[in-house]
């Protein structure tokens, strides 16, 4: 495996790890738009999983998929450990309230987070390589297009499970899937900076 796949892998799994880290933010954004810190990040991992799909293909897109959601479950055991823990004495009970309540997360948004993630990710690894198999070329599209089906079901998943009965789910829904496809579109050059694997390359076509 070449230093640039390990690259491209690396940076989605730390940016899986960042967007769960940071989802705890709630930023206003014009036009009354709410979303988590963690957006615009995990809205980038759409587009390093259609790289790692190119450079692996669909089965290693999978396995990568299976291994990042792997290190998202042992962050949020880890994590709710850490809390469990019980503090020095030095540290103090604000210090242990506030550690808690920057990293900690109820278990309705750590499972909301976990299924849209394994889903829509999944389904996202599926569309790209089902476009890459029938039409080969257009990187561009295919990409817009994987993303555009999985962003809208990653929003939907997400936001239903960990909203649905506390607040109105489908302006929610709208907001984030927007932002979502914006930074797709913004992240589309990045495609074009990485190589194709050679063999895929010469199998599939690619413009």
């Amino acid at each position: 495996m070449s230093f640039d796949t390990v690259l491209i892998v690396g940076l989605y799994v730390a940016c899986e790890l960042i967007a769960n880290t940071t989802a705890g933010k709630p930023v206003a954004l014009p036009g009354g738009i709410t979303v988590p810190a963690a957006v615009f990040i995990y809205a980038l991992t759409f587009t390093l999983i259609d790289l790692v799909n190119d450079r692996l293909g669909k089965q290693g897109a999978r396995y990568v998929v299976y291994a990042a959601f792997l290190t998202n479950l042992l962050l949020a055991a880890y994590i709710q450990f850490a809390i469990w823990l019980p503090p020095a004495p030095f540290y103090g009970e604000e210090a242990q309230a506030a550690f808690a309540g920057v990293l900690g997360s109820t278990w309705r948004i750590v499972t909301a987070s976990l299924s849209a993630y394994l889903v829509s990710t999944l389904i996202d690894v599926q569309v790209f390589a089902w476009w890459r198999e029938r039409i080969g070329r257009y990187r561009w599209a295919r990409v817009l297009a994987s993303n555009a089906v999985s962003t809208l079901i990653d929003s939907a998943v997400f936001i239903t499970i960990a909203f649905l009965g506390v607040m109105p789910v489908l302006p929610l829904i709208a907001g984030q899937y927007l932002l979502k496809m914006i930074v797709t579109v913004v992240s589309i050059p990045l495609i074009y900076a990485v190589k194709v694997r050679r063999s895929q390359a010469a199998d599939q076509g690619v413009a």
